[in-house]
């Protein structure tokens, strides 16, 4: 270790931490620090700014282990010892708006018995920390990461409730809004009052030459909101004009940092850390792909990207080893699988197969599916998709332009034909979505909405039930984490109630984000009801993962199962694999003898119990699925 590093580690050396702790933080940083300033030089560069940063970094990394409580530490050392823990066929995760689904953090904790009962592993409470009361694009403006709002509780709360999870067995999951603040933040306020410090946390220009360069090649993500990617500074607070700009990719209230000042490196990093001492297992890393700059570029995805995040997983491997990073990036496939590896973000979110889900219930043909589970899915060991049917957010068509043209699917026009299905514009729709910046004139559009609405169950569609259990059935079974919204397990239904409200009005997102849907949960253990009709059969497929080891891990091999409309792949265990299939079709679909030849002449059927005769035609109904085990 360079001289510099050494005496900065030394000098935050508490002098009550014991020979035995300092050796086990010395022993990560040997083995983490190398790649740490390695990552952070090619960032930003051989100079003595660089190094003195650097050195403050790797005290603020030691100062932070060492104030992480015993439990956590004790959390650290067995996820070190079992590194692929969230690969596990027991993993299951919930989503959640705190306010919405429990009123407040209390609340939350009062459910633990209901997340209990469902099989709960990772609960993902949505953007819960202080940010601007008018509006605050669903709480991804922050005005402080070490704040809950009040309105929830406070972070005394939040770190009692993160125990009160990690006894049951559940890992806590927050947004880490890692792109930007909320213009309330008091690094933007000191920013906004002239500070030059603050100044270069963010990107701020005295005119609008350079703005104007950089928006010659950066898109417009919101322009809704506002036109290009840089907004007018407001009126300072105590009354004077700024006349300055600052970068604002997504809402004028938010922020962009500026992580080509190291400052914010740092700054950023003690966010992390903190949270990870409040108890956070899985942080997830908002807007990722959008956190580089550079000139001429569209900025996004930029290589340095990655080099932040790698560098920010180093810091983290020193300080809170059982802290892992879920990536959120919904760009295309190809740029999805750069976020994931065991170097940078552990978890991703698998866009692709939530939006081809989708596109397979609407096109019954599960052909763009089958075709990503093959060429897709497979990621690098020690690391994990988080598969959903559907998010907190809307549904945008990821697929790869180049993937559809092999079916003679132009994108373009298959994208409309899927905007228009979801929104009921096509006729014999089953789905009940909402329009989310919707553009007529260019056919740009996404989509909002419940699982159970765009299923058909708000249009009384009569394949509704079983749409909703064949979509879970994907994540439940491709491997990695399986997400779900909170709600949809009973069959919750759009929340049009969003329009009368002044802060959500305008962002159709909000229709999808229903309240707690007391009365279907009240149903859910009774079978006379649509709500408990689609919680036993989800509760028993989920039985059936925790029970099926084949289900661990993320080894996937397809099965052509020789019908556009059934999708197919394997799970292979030790002596075993399992078979899973799925109808995507509105009538019943033959897989035949010929076709199932190659398997034993009998297989265990996991859902329904009992033995399938292979040797014979398999006839899948309608939405129907089938999980199968056969002898190798």
């Amino acid at each position: 270790m360079e001289r510099g590093l050494q005496v900065a580690l030394a000098g935050a050396r508490d002098a009550s931490t014991t020979d035995e702790d300092w050796a086990r933080l010395s022993e990560r940083v040997d083995r983490e620090l190398p790649r740490l300033a390695s990552l952070f030089r090619e960032v930003y560069g051989e100079s003595e700014r660089t190094d003195r940063e650097l050195e403050l970094l790797v005290a603020q990394l030691a100062t932070s282990w060492q104030a992480r409580p015993a439990e956590l530490r004790a959390l650290d050392a067995a996820r070190e010892a079992d590194p692929d823990w969230f690969t596990s066929n027991r993993m299951l995760g919930g989503v959640i708006y705190v306010d919405r689904y429990a009123t407040d953090l209390r609340g939350v904790s009062a459910r633990i018995p209901y997340f209990q009962e469902l099989g709960l592993t990772y609960l993902h409470l949505m953007p819960l920390f202080l940010a601007p009361e008018e509006n605050s694009d669903g709480g991804y403006a922050v005005s402080s990461y070490r704040e809950v709002s009040p309105a929830l509780g406070d972070m005394a709360q939040l770190t009692a409730l993160a125990a009160e999870l990690r006894e049951a067995g559940i890992a806590l999951v927050v947004d880490f809004i890692f792109n930007h603040t909320s213009n309330e933040h008091d690094w933007a306020q000191r920013a906004l009052n002239g500070e030059k410090e603050f100044e270069d946390y963010y990107w701020v220009f005295d005119d609008r030459e350079m703005p104007d360069a950089f928006e010659r090649t950066v898109r417009e993500i919101f322009p809704d909101d506002h036109p290009g990617s840089f907004v007018p500074m407001p009126d300072s607070p105590d009354g004077w004009r700024t006349g300055r700009w600052i970068w604002a990719t997504f809402h004028t209230f938010q922020w962009d940092l500026n992580y080509s000042n190291p400052a914010v490196f740092r700054a950023m990093a003690g966010e992390m850390l903190f949270l990870a001492n409040q108890g956070v297992d899985i942080l997830r890393m908002d807007a990722v792909a959008f956190i580089w700059k550079k000139l001429g570029t569209q900025c996004e995805s930029l290589p340095e990207a990655h080099l932040l995040i790698r560098a920010f997983n180093a810091a983290l491997r020193i300080a809170a080893p059982a802290v892992l990073f879920k990536s959120e990036a919904i760009v295309h496939p190809d740029e999805v699988i750069q976020y994931i590896s065991p170097e940078e973000c552990q978890l991703s979110y698998n866009p692709l197969q939530m939006a081809l889900i989708w596109n397979s219930l609407a096109t019954r043909d599960g052909r763009l599916l089958q075709q990503a589970l093959e060429r897709r899915h497979a990621l690098p060991a020690g690391t994990a998709w988080v598969n959903y049917v559907r998010s907190h957010d809307d549904i945008g068509w990821t697929f790869a332009d180049e993937d559809a043209a092999e079916f003679g699917i132009d994108g373009y026009a298959h994208r409309r034909f899927l905007n228009n299905f979801f929104v009921d514009r096509f006729p014999g729709s089953f789905a009940r979505g909402v329009p989310f910046q919707d553009n007529p004139k260019t056919g740009d559009c996404r989509i909002s909405g419940t699982t159970a609405s765009l299923a058909g169950l708000e249009a009384g569609d009569a394949g509704a039930i079983d749409r909703i259990v064949l979509a879970h059935s994907i994540p439940l079974s491709t491997g990695g984490v399986p997400l779900l919204y909170l709600g949809d397990e009973v069959g919750q239904l759009n929340d049009y109630t969003y329009i009368a409200d002044p802060a959500h009005r305008d962002d159709s997102r909000w229709v999808n984000r229903p309240p707690y849907p007391a009365e279907r949960y009240a149903q859910r253990h009774d079978a006379t009801t649509a709500a408990g009709m689609l919680y036993a059969r989800l509760t028993r497929l989920l039985a059936v993962r925790r029970a099926t080891p084949e289900f661990s891990g993320g080894t996937l091999v397809a099965f052509d199962a020789n019908s556009p409309h059934v999708i197919g792949y394997q799970r292979p265990g030790l002596g075993t694999r399992v078979l899973c299939l799925a109808n995507v079709a509105d009538d019943p679909q033959t897989v035949t003898a010929l076709t199932l030849s190659g398997l034993p002449t009998t297989g265990e059927d996991l859902i329904a119990g009992g033995t399938i005769d292979l040797r014979r035609d398999l006839v899948i109904p309608a939405h129907g699925i089938v999980w199968m085990r056969v002898a190798e």
